[in-house]
């Protein structure tokens, strides 16, 4: 009979949070969209932009509004678009995200990626980063399933939980978004939530979560239960579990 798994749950939004948006990522995705617009539904450019940005305002993304507007099929918007993104030149392996990552103790807490993009995005982004191995799941937008479930939506954030084995345990459901909207929902059904912003980003006016952070690197001081205690014998850097101190 297996042992249940109490461990919280840190859920970790992938685009533009594991990595910066100085990747520009997010601006070959913008142009990747609004051509699928221009070319699908013979619109001219600006109308295009415009359809995309409200279809993302109204849904949380844009095919959302495709699939229920214009019957189009998300998996081959995807191929089109996600699937299309030229991520092996955009992102690399990034050793001190792994370090971080590792740092963390894993008996202590379960890594969860949740995601509003299709699992085959979601695997390409972590496997180029180098963290794949990190996390033990993902939640992802399922361009499978008709309707489409995306954050915000509170049937998003109960997939997580299920599929991560926290139902009914919202305290212990941690999450790390730069979506500031994502942000608020979350805090409103009882999770711990961190608000990532950009090194340049202005100051929010309110505040979208219980903390705010330019780096990830700031999760080791504000949840240091969850990291390896660092040792240093004979000149070496070891980690050690934090409970093993007490």
């Amino acid at each position: 009979m297996s042992t249940p798994d109490h461990r919280p749950v840190f859920f970790f939004d992938i685009d533009n949070c594991l990595y910066p948006r100085s990747k520009r990522v997010q601006d070959f995705m913008q142009e990747l969209i609004d051509a699928y617009f221009i070319r699908h539904l013979s619109l001219p450019a600006e109308e295009a932009t415009e359809l995309h940005r409200k279809y993302y305002r109204d849904y949380g993304l844009a095919i959302s509004g495709l699939a229920k507007h214009h019957q189009i099929d998300p998996l081959a918007y995807n191929r089109e678009v996600d699937d299309a993104l030229p991520l092996e030149d955009l992102i690399t392996e990034d050793e001190r995200l792994r370090s971080l990552l590792e740092d963390i103790d894993k008996t202590k807490v379960k890594l969860w990626l949740f995601t509003n993009a299709h699992v085959t995005h979601a695997r390409r982004v972590v496997k180029l980063l180098g963290v794949e191995e990190f996390f033990e799941g993902v939640t992802y937008c399922d361009y499978a399933s008709t309707p489409l479930i995306a954050k915000p939506y509170p049937e998003m954030f109960e997939k997580a939980e299920r599929e991560a084995g926290v139902q009914g345990r919202t305290r212990d459901c941690y999450f790390v978004d730069d979506s500031a909207l994502n942000c608020r929902h979350a805090i409103r059904r009882g999770w711990t939530v961190v608000h990532k912003l950009e090194e340049d980003d202005p100051e929010p006016e309110t505040r979208a979560g219980n903390y705010q952070i330019r780096s990830l690197e700031e999760l080791r001081h504000l949840f240091p239960q969850f990291f390896w205690k660092r040792v240093v014998i004979n000149g070496v850097h070891i980690n050690s579990n934090p409970s093993s101190q007490l």
